[in-house]
């Protein structure tokens, strides 16, 4: 009888911590929000995570990280060429160490 009444005693202060960091209003929110939904949608659980803010960034956020990722995407393969160029062109002018060790 002790274990069950250490055992309500932590689930009391889980609550009372769930309360207080305001953990229990924001599921209750959400909740009421699906609820009063009147086409409810195909997958709840999604549904929540958009509605707490787990789901993704702000979409505005997600478009500009999107375009950024293409520009350095664009930079870096044109430095890769610019790379591989260059390379090239020192290799007309100075020959690789095993040429050179050849000789």
């Amino acid at each position: 009888m002790a274990h069950y009444r250490a055992s309500e005693s932590k689930r009391e202060q889980f609550r009372r911590y769930l309360e207080k960091s305001g953990v229990l209003d924001a599921i209750t929110s959400v909740l009421v929000t699906l609820y009063e939904e009147n086409d409810k949608p195909n997958n709840a659980l999604d549904f929540i995570k958009l509605h707490l803010g787990a789901a993704a960034p702000e979409p505005a956020d997600a478009v500009a990280l999107r375009m950024e990722l293409a520009d350095l995407q664009q930079k870096c393969n044109l430095l890769m060429e610019e790379n591989k160029e260059l390379r090239n062109r020192l290799m007309q002018y100075e020959p690789s160490p095993e040429e050179g060790a050849a000789e």
